[in-house]
This record gives C-alpha cells, sequence and structure tokens, in this order.
C-alpha cells in the first residue's frame, strides 16, 4: 500500500480554485461593464415565458404535470441505463469465472426495468401527453389576445418600459 501524500490531490484543488476564480470573475465583470437600466418589465418575475399574473395557488393545466412525469421516466431511464451498460461486459465476464448468473440476472433486471419504462411511456402517451398542436395553439392564441388588450400588444410593454 502506498503512503498517503497531501501533493497527490493538489490537481483537484488548483481545479476547484480555478472554477471558483473562474465564477468570481465572471460576476465581477458582468457587475462592472453590464447595463444597468432597470425598468418595471426588467424587474418583473420571469417564470418560464410567463407573465407572473394572479396567485401563486393558480392551477396548471394536466400537461404541465404530464411532461413533469415524461422528464422523470426518461431522467431515472437514462440514471440507470447508462451505469449498467458500462457495468454489463464485466458482469458478463464475472459470469464465466463463477458459478453465479451475474450477466443474465443484471440482463434480466434490466429488461423489467425498460418494460416498466415502457409501460410509463404507453401511460403518457394514452393520456396525450404528447398532443399539443391543437390545443397548445389555440391556448396560445387564447393568452395572446388577453395579453393584447391587457397591455396593447406584446411589443406595447416594451414601448412603454423604455
Amino acid at each position: 500500500m502506498t503512503e498517503f501524500s497531501l501533493i497527490d490531490y493538489a490537481p483537484i484543488g488548483i481545479m476547484f480554485i480555478v472554477a471558483m476564480g473562474f465564477a468570481a470573475s465572471q460576476l465581477l465583470v458582468a457587475q462592472l461593464i453590464g447595463p444597468r437600466k432597470r425598468t418595471a418589465t426588467k424587474l418583473m418575475p420571469y417564470e418560464c415565458g410567463k407573465d407572473p399574473v394572479g396567485s401563486a395557488r393558480d392551477r396548471f393545466s394536466i400537461k404541465f404535470y404530464m411532461v413533469a412525469v415524461a422528464f422523470l421516466l426518461f431522467d431515472l431511464e437514462i440514471l440507470f441505463v447508462i451505469p449498467f451498460a458500462v457495468a454489463f461486459k464485466a458482469l458478463l465476464a464475472a459470469e464465466k469465472d463463477g458459478t453465479v448468473l451475474y450477466g443474465t440476472i443484471a440482463f434480466i433486471t434490466m429488461l423489467f426495468f425498460l418494460g416498466t419504462v415502457v409501460i410509463g411511456l404507453v401511460y403518457e402517451w394514452r393520456k396525450g401527453a404528447f398532443d399539443w398542436s391543437e390545443q397548445a395553439r389555440e391556448e396560445a392564441i387564447a393568452e395572446a389576445a388577453v395579453l393584447r388588450k391587457k397591455k396593447g400588444g406584446f411589443f406595447g410593454r416594451f414601448r412603454k418600459a423604455a
């Protein structure tokens, strides 16, 4: 066993120092040379491209939750499939050396997991989570009409703020 030496960890420390220096320098440069024109539009909270109108307790469309479930479904799939793909060759090699069927068990487990992911995908598809075309277009047109009446159109907000 080799003896512990703190100098072996110096590259990691240097990397952290460089990363923190880069972040601090970018914040400093943005503060020094960035524009400072504060208008009502710029000071307004920004929420995913939607104007914050009404209470925070408003109800969201079910599509929002369906997209969140789809994101979690595929995010978790990638989280588990990539490490499995990396380790699968080693599991097959361990299966040849020993009596336990590591590769086969892992493969069956991964098939079960992917089957669960496919069931989730079919559920999302059946519930209409991926059908955004007509309904989303109608909602966007209705929202644009409401904004046009309130603020004089999309570009009217910017003209008033300037």
